[in-house]
């Protein structure tokens, strides 16, 4: 009860964010191996044009709190999604290094304006006994979307300007929902934050398929009526454990990214061609398997979280991952392979596929564990660097299978035993399974429960700025990290952070299935 075809109907409109977001993240594998090539982009070139997109997200998350509590939760969508389809008119007419730029920066403030905007309003218009379900159904939507990506770049591989069409296809689905959301009611609680109550209670009989929605309207004007007299300033303070709450939110954020999340949808395509996939659409087609992994994988988490609850998903999956970890790392230290510049011995097309660093640490150890599976690929060895140093960034130079590199360096065998390549497959794949069902939706389910509704989208955008700022901050570092201690030790570092991970859940998040956002809210503020 409660859970109408109108609330299903309006949190499936909204998380058709999180299906542009997916497909926006995953779009640009296939996409550059196209654009470096007309372009004629260096490597310095292609780290800003995919970076462009994480710099757009970092400022919308820290100004678009402020307007998601100021205008609302459906309004902040709306904006999100007419930015998203103005973001991709800008790219399609030129083939301008510039103006990719631009649009890239006006599609990461879409998408990060609309991540924090659609997890408040799904939290706020569903039903405390399907609030997991209904929130949780905004990060499936974000691996369909990823899955949707890495399709559209095989099917679009080997058509003249395909990268046009894989940018042009979000732009109806864009502009379907900014008219839809229009047509949608206005989250209930912003309502009352604004003091129209007999609107909110309108939406709430709406949402709820009831006549008379009294006592739930009560219960929120209770919760909420000194809420929104919070400062953000009032996130600092002691003043109902927001202090500690906000901590809690900013500390699962950390271990979001410092896990090595399984960002490798940016360079899925590229990392498989490099390992012996060797057209754009082999790769991209390859890439596939790990988007399919991920939805598989978000479906249980999705349907079962108002069950089983939030805080044991993300034990289940922190566990998962150590193991995974601790199995990556161990694979990698029986593999013995070597790195030569990519940037001085391929071109900025084969480039791309061998820089790992640009958002997630975890884009590295991915990275070597596809090319442990290249078991009769003929590796490059660059004398001049430590073999820890080379077997850091071994991948790089499987692309140039078979030919000479401009540093003088040869193709050399190397084998890699069967046993091993399945093993790094397997592990590679659970890993991402266990982020799937654990820290992907859950953290972001914690986040739109633990804050009160006055302040929650300002909480809600400090802590996404925080995800984007420390995945800028790893990328930025990971090629200097791997070279001191190499690839195999920072999967142990992984291992270490899942574990500190799982500690950290086990300690500090509260069980919230079946308890409305204001019981919540009032338990935290004890």
């Amino acid at each position: 009860s409660g859970c109408g075809a109108f609330t299903f109907l309006s949190s499936a409109i909204a998380a058709v964010s999180g299906l542009l977001m997916g497909y926006e993240l995953g779009l640009i594998s296939g996409a550059l191996l196209q654009i470096s090539n007309i372009l004629a982009l260096s490597c310095r070139e292609q780290e800003i044009i995919v970076s462009s997109l994480l710099f757009g997200a970092l400022f919308a998350s820290l100004t678009g709190g402020f307007l998601i509590d100021r205008f609302g939760r459906r309004l902040a969508i709306i904006i999100a999604s007419s930015l998203l389809v103005l973001g991709s008119l800008i790219v399609l007419p030129y083939e301008s290094y510039e103006i990719l730029i631009v649009g890239r920066i006006a599609i990461g403030i879409s998408i990060s304006l609309s991540s924090i905007a659609t997890c408040v309003y799904i939290a706020e218009i569903a039903p405390q006994h399907r609030r997991g379900l209904l929130v949780s159904l905004n990060e499936l939507m974000i691996v369909i979307g990823i899955l949707f990506a890495y399709i559209s770049n095989y099917a679009l591989a080997s058509v003249s300007h395909g990268w046009k069409y894989m940018f042009g296809l979000v732009i109806p689905l864009g502009a379907l929902q900014a008219i839809a959301m229009y047509f949608l009611p206005p989250s209930p609680r912003f309502l009352v934050m604004k003091n129209n109550d007999e609107a909110a209670r309108e939406v709430l009989e709406r949402l709820r398929e009831t006549s008379d929605a009294t006592k739930e309207l009560t219960v929120i004007k209770s919760s909420l009526k000194d809420e929104h007299q919070y400062s953000f300033l009032d996130l600092f303070r002691s003043k109902n454990n927001m202090r500690a709450r906000m901590l809690v939110g900013l500390t699962l954020v950390f271990f979001v990214q410092t896990t090595g999340q399984p960002n490798i949808l940016f360079y899925a395509s590229t990392v498989l061609k490099s390992v012996g996939f060797q057209s754009n659409e082999a790769a991209s087609l390859a890439s596939t398997g790990v988007g399919v992994v991920k939805v598989v994988s978000t479906v249980p988490a999705t349907v079962f979280v108002d069950q089983v609850g939030s805080k044991t998903f993300l034990c289940i999956g922190s566990s998962v991952m150590a193991v995974s970890l601790v199995t990556m790392g161990l694979v990698n230290r029986n593999i013995h392979v070597n790195f030569t510049n990519v940037c001085r011995s391929q071109s900025p097309e084969d480039f791309f596929l061998q820089r790992p660093g640009n958002f997630t640490v975890t884009n590295g150890s991915l990275k070597d564990l596809f090319a442990s599976m290249a078991s009769t690929e003929r590796l490059s060895f660059d004398v001049q660097r430590s073999p820890d140093v080379d077997r850091t960034r071994e991948l790089n130079t499987t692309a140039l299978s078979g030919s000479k590199s401009t540093t003088g360096s040869y193709m050399e065998s190397g084998e890699v035993p069967v046993v091993l390549k399945w093993l790094s497959l397997a592990s590679l794949l659970v890993y991402v399974a266990a982020f799937s069902i654990g820290l992907g939706p859950m953290s972001w389910l914690v986040l739109s429960e633990i804050f009160p509704g006055g302040i929650r989208g300002r909480a809600m955008a400090l802590t996404s700025s925080m995800n984007w700022g420390i995945n800028l901050l790893i990328s930025l570092t990971f090629l200097t990290v791997t070279e001191l201690i190499g690839l195999s030790w920072v999967c142990f570092i992984y291992t270490i952070m899942s574990l500190a991970s799982l500690a950290f859940v086990i300690v500090f998040i509260p069980e919230t299935k079946g308890c409305s956002l204001e019981q919540i809210s009032m338990e935290l503020a004890k």
